[in-house]
């Protein structure tokens, strides 16, 4: 044991540099891991961030206006109370005749302490500017994106005389807008909402319930009833529920985070794995100095493992106390997921499971390697600086008599002149490289959702639709529009054999003008009673195109003709869809009245290439005096914005990871090439054509990542991008390849920076002595 230690202390003075890069190494892989994480929680779990900046209510308790819904903040299990607010309940709408919401006006005179409003547009509510002639509102974000509101506009209120001006937008943890399901949350000062006309039925309180701990709300809602009677609550919501609604509008980003994060990890993983093997066996010969004294295998490998256990301890609690330190400290969006993540559930024993596991794997490959050394023979034997005996492989020769330059040919010789090992290096490269291109094919994906949304299934920018206009007004009005082309449409809820469930039974376009749905099996749908569905729908009823499926709407049958399979980002691709002329008529087979509309619904518009949508969209609602309500249709890549951001940061710390493996290979190689400097020498090289040798072998193996590496990255990012697509009910055919121009960009620049890194060490090692150079052949 003492002879051991004298051994490790002895092993680090002589190699201190190389014991501080392996610290550092680790602590900047513990330290990327634990943000990214951060950042991963931070970007696929929004209610969550939102509920913990906000000291969100676990609760809400919903009462009648004379309830004393103030005596629940005196139950043992709470924390704090937000409110409680005198309430009405009203509908709101941008404009007379316009869509409306449902809306939960709450009176306060100041921004809650608890459960917060995080004002994201405009601003909170001013009594000295919003209490005159013109009233002030602030709408949560979820009912105003359904109204398309923004600071600026006025609401028309059912129960109040004047208009209100929309002075912010906030978020809020509660469970958000959803039409005839549950009202938006909106807030006012309270003597706007004293000058409100509901009647007793309309007003109530509201209260929030912030619990020492969650786990306790089915207990504190239970015992609210009891205490204000069950006759007094008429709603009670909690945040198991919003946190549900939330995941489920997630859910796509998480799943590409997530497998991106994976994907890191890995990477990580494999470039830590590699440095330590590395490392033992550049010391193979200081190894056997170790057998020949008298160690044991077991204890040569208990040494080994000791010792860079060691450096792992220290490089990860290096790398989390530099996390806890300096995290929340760092700009922009990375310091906030820090310092967010910091107050999530779950954030200590997280933090614990990644160090953990960086050095658990650290262990596991520091036994493989260690194992190695164990076995290494207590006399060195002399290392060949070239083949001995038979000839050159046939590729070399043929090479050398056409006249390329001997460095070249040398540096390809030296790349692969041991394969499993070479075949090792480029394998830790590619990884990187393969997951820098998934990530280029998620960024063209949604960068396709954006600039050609015809092509996955959307191609209509904008909708349309009024409730003042007449058929005939409406049709005339759009179609004076150069800039677009209308298409009517309808939707209906219809049920399928042996499902509980409804599927969406959507009429577009006309049997003379169709719509141009994105079609990718199949053909599109022409003739009456022929239809396109989503994969959604086809794996619910387990049908395929060609076949014919049966449905009903208010009792009656339809029965429709899948000729065709198109993108369908709608309900999950649940979606079937036909002309309106057939959704008018497919049902009146027997004489009986049809069962879809008579008239349009909504009108799709496709405009023109050129056309602004938002200028498209002021014009028509200038034309129409207000009476034409025009929205823009929801586009998925609105939602998945942050892919965009977090894979820069995702493409950034693969860049870390391959440096530092890159840094491993040009060590290795260089110390492998310094072995050959006196066969090198013998045959004529200058010191100049052994640096290009050393250049060209790292470039070489570089050169086999990048192009394994991005090969098999635009595989995987297809497959990936179409299962995501498939499970989702979108259907396969959404993903797009990077442009093959990028992919050039990526390998030229990995090779240039393997060359480039390559150089100066390679530059010292063919200036080096060559006494040196013998010593280094045992």
């Amino acid at each position: 044991m003492r002879a051991a230690a004298r051994w490790t202390q002895a092993h680090l003075r002589a190699h201190r540099p190389a014991a501080v890069l392996i610290v550092l190494a680790t602590a900047g892989i513990t330290i990327s891991l634990l943000l990214a994480t951060a950042l991963f929680a931070y970007a696929t779990d929004p209610w969550q961030r939102v509920f913990t900046q906000s000291s969100g209510a676990h609760v809400w308790i919903h009462t009648q206006a004379g309830a004393a819904a103030g005596s629940l903040a005196d139950l043992d299990e709470v924390r704090a109370t937000s409110g409680p607010f005198r309430t009405v309940r009203t509908s709101a709408s941008l404009q007379p005749g316009g869509a409306k919401a449902t809306l939960e006006l709450r009176g306060t005179d100041r921004r809650p302490a608890t459960a917060a409003p995080r004002v994201v547009t405009g601003r909170w509510l001013d009594p000295a500017a919003d209490a005159g002639a013109t009233k002030g509102i602030v709408l949560d974000s979820s009912v105003a994106r359904a109204m398309w509101a923004k600071p600026g506009d006025s609401l028309v209120l059912s129960g109040f005389r004047t208009h209100l001006r929309v002075v912010g937008v906030a978020d809020t943890a509660e469970v958000s807008f959803r039409a005839g399901e549950s009202p938006g949350v909106a807030w006012v000062l309270p003597g706007t909402l004293a000058a409100s006309t509901a009647g007793q039925d309309q007003r109530g309180r509201t209260i929030g319930l912030r619990l020492a701990d969650p786990a306790d709300t089915d207990y504190v809602v239970q015992r609210a009833v009891t205490q204000l009677g069950a006759d007094q609550i008429t709603d009670v919501s909690t945040w198991r529920q919003a946190r549900a609604e939330a995941e489920g509008d997630n859910q796509l980003l998480g799943r590409l985070l997530g497998g991106f994060g994976l994907g890191a990890l890995l990477a990580a993983a494999l470039a830590v794995g590699g440095a330590i093997s590395t490392r033992i066996r550049g010391h193979l010969r200081d190894i056997s100095i170790l057998k020949a004294i008298g160690f044991t295998p077991g204890q040569v490998v208990r040494m080994f493992l000791a010792l860079h256990l060691l450096f792992a301890l220290l490089g990860v609690a290096l790398g989390a106390l530099g996390t806890q330190v300096l995290g929340g400290l760092m700009p922009g969006r990375i310091g906030e997921a820090r310092a967010v993540w910091q107050q999530l559930p779950g954030h200590t024993w997280l933090s614990f499971v990644i160090s953990g596991g960086v050095v658990v794997f650290i262990g596991s490959a520091t036994c493989l390697a260690a194992w190695r050394a164990g076995r290494v023979p207590p006399v060195p034997v002399a290392r060949a600086a070239a083949v001995t005996g038979g000839r050159g492989p046939g590729l070399t020769r043929r090479a050398l008599g056409l006249r390329v330059p001997p460095a070249l040919v040398l540096g390809w010789r030296s790349a692969f002149h041991h394969p499993l090992r070479s075949s090792a290096a480029v394998a830790r490269l590619a990884v990187p490289l393969l997951l820098i291109t998934v990530a280029l094919g998620a960024w063209t994906t949604l960068d396709r959702f954006s600039s050609h949304p015809e092509h996955v299934g959307l191609p209509a920018a904008l909708t349309a639709r009024s409730d003042s206009l007449g058929d005939r007004e409406l049709h005339q009005l759009l179609a004076s529009r150069p800039q677009l082309t209308a298409y009517p449409g309808a939707e209906v809820q219809a049920l399928v054999p042996g499902q509980t469930g409804t599927i969406t039974l959507r009429g577009l376009g006309t049997d003379t003008r169709p719509y141009p749905f994105a079609v990718v099996e199949g053909r599109a749908a022409h003739g009456p009673d022929e239809a396109v569905a989503g994969q959604g729908l086809l794996d619910l009823l387990d049908a395929h195109v060609g076949d014919w499926v049966r449905m009903t709407v208010a009792g009656r049958p339809y029965v429709l003709h899948i000729v065709g399979r198109n993108i369908e980002t709608a309900d999950g691709g649940r979606v079937v869809s036909t002309s309106l002329d057939t959704l008018r008529d497919g049902a009146t087979g027997d004489g009986a009245p049809p069962a879809g509309p008579s008239h349009p619904d909504f009108y799709n518009l496709v405009l023109h290439h050129g056309a602004d949508p938002g200028a498209v969209r002021d014009a028509l609602t200038k034309a129409s005096a207000g009476r034409l309500e025009v929205r823009e249709a929801p586009n998925p890549a609105d939602q998945l914005s942050v892919v965009r951001a977090v894979a820069v940061g995702l493409i950034a710390v693969l860049i870390l990871i391959g440096l530092a493996e890159l840094a491993t290979t040009v060590g290795a190689g260089v110390r492998d090439r310094s072995r050959d400097l006196l066969a090198l020498r013998a045959v004529g090289l200058t010191p100049r054509q052994i640096t290009a040798v050393i250049v060209s072998a790292t470039a070489f193996v570089t050169l086999a990542a990048a192009l394994a590496g991005t090969g098999l990255g635009v595989l995987v990012s297809q497959w990936l991008i179409n299962l995501q697509g498939s499970t989702s009910g979108w259907g396969t055919g959404i993903a797009q390849r990077p442009a093959v121009a990028v992919l050039l960009l990526v390998i030229a620049v990995a090779v240039v920076i393997a060359g480039a890194a390559a150089a100066l060490p390679a530059a010292r090692a063919a200036r080096r002595r060559l006494a040196d150079s013998a010593a280094d052949l045992l």
